[in-house]
C-alpha cells in the first residue's frame, strides 16, 4: 500500500505545481488518510519542498487499527500537549525553503489560517480547493473491494434482521440491533446513524428512529450502512409488517422500485450525472409526485458517506468508470407513510457488464 499512497500524493503535487504551489498542506481527515493511511486523530499530511511528513498531535500507536498506514512516510511527532498540526507544518514547509503552500481553506477555520500565516509570514498561502476530494472520486480496485465486503456486511445484518419479530418493537431498538450486527460481521462500525422508519415515518430520507413501535400493516423503510477498513456503503429497504400488502402500498413500492431502476440502468460511463437523477425524477413526476421529492437521487460514497458526485438535478459533470454511487429514490406520503429503496453500484461500461451492484438484499416486496 505503501506505493498507492506515494502514487496518489504525486497526482496531488503534480496539481499543485501546475497551479504554481510546490507545497501543499492537507488538513481534512478523510483526505489524509487517503494519501497517507493510517493516522493519529487531528494529524495533516505536507507535501513538503524536500520530503512529505505526517505532522501528529499524539504517537503513532494512537492511529486506527482497522486501518492500513503508510510506514514509509516519516512521521513528525510535537512536542508536548496542546501544539496544533496545522501551525507546526507551516513551520516545517518555510524551514525547508517554501515559498508557497496550498492549503484546504474549505477545511481551516479563520483561526487556523491566521495562526499559520503568523508562524509563517513570508509563506504565501493558496487555496489547495477540492483537489484531494477530486482525485478520490474514482476508485481502485482496492478500495472497491473494501466497498464490497462492507456491502456484504450490511446485506448480513439486514438479512438476520429480517429473521427476526419485528412487531412491538421500536424504531430505536431495531436500529441499535442492526448496528451491533454491522459489529459482529466485522464492520468498523456504522457508515451513519442507522435509520428505521415505521408507519407514517417510512420513506422518509434520514428519519432518526423514535420510541414508535412497529405495529401490523405498517411500511418498515430501513437505512444502514457499514465501514470496512475506512469504507462506507448505503443500503436501504422498505418491507410490509405481518398482512399482504395493501394495493396503496404495492402501487407506491413498484412506482419507486421502478423510479430506482430507471436511475441503475442510467449509471454508465459518460452518463451526466444530472440525467441520472432526471430518469428517476421523471418516473415519479410522471405519476404525480413532484412535490416533495428528496434534492438528489444519489450520491458517491468512498472514506465518506456522501462524496462527489452528486446525483441532483443541478448537478454538473459526468460519471466515470470505477466510481461507486448510491441510487436512492423514495416517496413519503404525509400521515401515511413510503417507499424508500437504496442500493451501493459501482459504474462499470457495458463491455464489463455494467453498474455492479454491491448491496444485494432482495428488492422484492417482502410481508414480514
Amino acid at each position: 500500500m505503501s506505493e498507492v499512497y506515494a502514487a496518489r500524493r504525486t497526482r496531488l503535487r503534480d496539481r499543485c505545481q501546475a497551479s504554481g504551489s510546490a507545497c501543499a498542506l492537507v488538513s481534512r481527515p478523510a483526505n489524509v488518510r487517503y494519501l497517507a493511511g493510517a493516522a493519529p486523530h487531528g494529524s495533516v499530511l505536507l507535501l513538503g519542498k524536500h520530503e512529505d511528513l505526517l505532522v501528529s498531535p499524539g504517537p503513532l500507536d494512537d492511529r486506527p487499527t482497522e486501518a492500513r498506514a503508510d510506514d514509509s512516510l516519516r512521521p513528525h511527532l510535537l512536542e508536548g500537549p496542546g501544539g496544533d498540526p496545522v501551525v507546526a507544518a507551516g513551520g516545517l514547509a518555510a524551514a525547508q525553503g517554501a515559498d508557497a503552500l496550498a492549503v484546504e481553506e474549505h477545511h481551516l477555520t479563520v483561526a487556523r489560517h491566521h495562526a499559520l500565516a503568523s508562524v509563517a509570514p513570508r509563506l504565501r498561502l493558496a487555496d489547495l480547493g477540492c483537489a484531494v476530494e477530486q482525485l478520490r472520486v474514482v476508485k481502485d480496485e482496492e478500495e472497491i473491494s473494501c466497498l464490497r465486503i462492507g456491502a456484504e456486511i450490511a446485506d448480513q445484518a439486514l438479512g438476520e434482521l429480517l429473521e427476526s419479530i419485528l412487531v412491538g418493537r421500536t424504531e430505536r431498538h431495531l436500529a441499535l440491533e442492526l448496528e451491533r450486527r454491522l459489529v459482529d460481521h466485522g464492520a468498523d462500525g456504522r457508515a451513519f446513524p442507522t435509520s428505521v422508519a415505521t408507519g407514517p415515518n417510512s420513506g422518509r430520507r434520514g428519519h432518526r428512529p423514535t420510541d414508535r413501535r412497529v405495529e401490523e400493516g405498517d411500511f418498515l423503510s430501513v437505512c444502514l450502512g457499514a465501514t470496512y477498513r475506512g469504507y462506507r456503503c448505503e443500503i436501504g429497504r422498505t418491507f410490509v409488517i405481518g398482512t399482504s400488502p395493501a394495493d396503496w402500498q404495492i402501487e407506491l413500492y413498484d412506482l419507486v422500485f421502478a423510479a430506482q431502476r430507471a436511475a441503475r440502468e442510467s449509471l454508465v460511463p459518460g452518463a451526466a450525472c444530472r440525467d441520472v437523477d432526471r430518469a428517476a425524477r421523471h418516473v415519479l413526476d410522471s405519476a404525480g409526485h413532484s412535490e416533495g421529492l428528496q434534492p438528489l437521487t444519489g450520491h458517491g460514497v468512498g472514506l465518506e458517506i456522501d462524496e462527489d458526485p452528486q446525483l441532483a438535478p443541478a448537478a454538473m459533470g459526468k460519471l466515470d468508470a470505477c466510481v461507486p454511487v448510491t441510487v436512492e429514490p423514495g416517496v413519503h406520503l404525509p400521515g401515511r407513510g413510503g417507499v424508500r429503496i437504496d442500493d451501493t453500484l459501482v459504474v462499470r461500461p457495458e463491455a464489463d457488464g455494467g453498474p455492479e451492484l454491491l448491496t444485494i438484499t432482495t428488492k422484492e416486496l417482502l410481508a414480514l
